[in-house]
């Protein structure tokens, strides 16, 4: 019996050792590889109340310091078990003007996107795709055929007509990668004209949120997630696009499995700003203008967590307002979903259902603090959706400072 009993205890202290390897890789994942601080604050993580900084001697830790920069420290269980080490980096608390007005898209693709193909008749009452016989896909992008480099649709249509039925070798990019094909256009007898068999699209618009402004940077950031084709739903390659002002003239209120929509409409082809990014976090560019909103210091990411919050958004005309939301959960681990939002607001939700789309972008604040924007709507429950960081959102407007830079010594 003895012997029996040992062996139980060896299984069951080794099923213990298994759980708590388990139980520390998550909370290893879940912890954040960098946190920000203000001069003089304690490192401190709400969402994650038993970890705390090393104690003791041994490398630089840092539980609190005013000196600016950026410094190692272990984050422990207790202040003992050692979990994962990340970097502090201390800096003065950014501050930006918080919007919520929405604003108007116009972005020109690095090449020709494909959306759609079509047969071609031929005379002997077949039919022919040049493009798919070439081995081309929806949403790959053609940036030269021939000797012409496609960034237009008239381009595509001026390199099919300097063809003349011969072959021509394709340069496209498909899933980032770029590759080669080779094409022959046909004579397509009903249009009068050399055609490859696909439809392409060189432009996108729309209608987003803008997020923020740093007047001192020069930069503007809104959206949360990338410009994306409607058809394809490949995010659009930026050559070159910009923002203008845009009045919201109608909602349709979103239903499970059917997301709603703002309507609006451009009030001015003038430019108020130049994209210059357009990320999987975002829409970010350099201001033209001045915008309007609330000066409000920015939330560092471990200082958010749930409970009540608010979203400033625009349903009607270019004014944003305040509506209620809960946060219902925050992560780290997905640099494109931090937060889960409800909204509780009964004034959105009976104009709106919820998240609509053209909301994307709104500002999320709690305690005053811009903490996160609004990036989409969960399809079956359009009371609820996700958000990202306004701390992300930062330090991505900030390329977007150094891109518009090159940008001007490139011209």
């Amino acid at each position: 019996m003895g012997v029996k009993r040992m062996q139980r205890a060896k299984l069951a202290a080794a099923y213990l050792l298994l759980a708590l390897a388990a139980a520390l890789g998550w909370l290893y994942s879940c912890l954040p590889d960098r946190v920000y601080l203000e001069p003089g604050q304690a490192l401190y993580l709400p969402r994650f109340a038993w970890v705390e900084p090393q104690r003791g001697h041994g490398s630089r830790n840092v539980a609190s310091t005013r000196a600016v920069g950026s410094y190692q420290t272990t984050l422990t269980l207790g202040g003992w078990l050692p979990i994962k080490t990340i970097r502090a980096v201390v800096t003065e608390r950014p501050r930006v003007t918080v919007c919520g007005t929405p604003f108007g898209v116009k972005m020109f693709s690095e090449g020709a996107l494909i959306v759609g193909f079509s047969e071609i008749g031929k005379a002997d009452g077949g039919t022919s795709n040049p493009a798919k016989e070439a081995g081309l896909r929806l949403g790959d992008r053609v940036i030269c055929i021939g000797q012409t480099r496609t960034e237009s649709n008239d381009a595509v249509k001026e390199a099919l007509d300097a063809a003349e039925g011969q072959s021509v070798e394709v340069v496209y990019i498909r899933s980032g990668e770029q590759k080669l094909t080779t094409l022959t256009p046909v004579w397509d007898g009903a249009a009068g004209q050399w055609r490859a068999g696909m439809w392409v699209r060189d432009s996108s618009a729309g209608v987003g949120t803008l997020t923020f402004a740093d007047e001192e940077l020069g930069v503007f950031a809104g959206l949360g997630h990338p410009i994306s084709d409607s058809d394809t739903g490949e995010s659009v390659a930026l050559r070159s696009g910009e923002i203008v002002p845009c009045e919201i003239t109608g909602c349709s209120a979103g239903t499970a499995g059917s997301p709603g929509e703002l309507k609006g409409h451009f009030l001015s082809a003038h430019a108020i700003g130049t994209i210059r990014i357009n990320g999987e976090n975002g829409v970010y560019g350099t201001t033209r203008t001045h915008f309007s909103g609330q000066l409000r210091e920015i939330a560092f990411a471990q200082e958010v967590v749930t409970g009540p919050a608010e979203i400033w958004a625009t349903i009607e005309g270019e004014t944003p307002r305040a509506y209620r939301i809960q946060i219902e959960r925050v992560s780290d681990a997905d640099p494109r979903r931090n937060l889960v939002i409800r909204v509780t607001d009964p004034s959105l939700l009976s104009a709106t259902g919820g998240i609509v789309q053209g909301m994307s972008g709104s500002p999320i604040l709690q305690n005053g603090r811009l903490v996160g924007a609004v990036t989409h709507v969960l399809v079956n429950d359009p009371t609820r959706g996700y958000g990202i960081f306004a701390q992300t959102m930062l330090e991505q407007a900030k390329n977007a400072v150094q891109n518009g830079a090159e940008a001007q010594i490139a011209e």
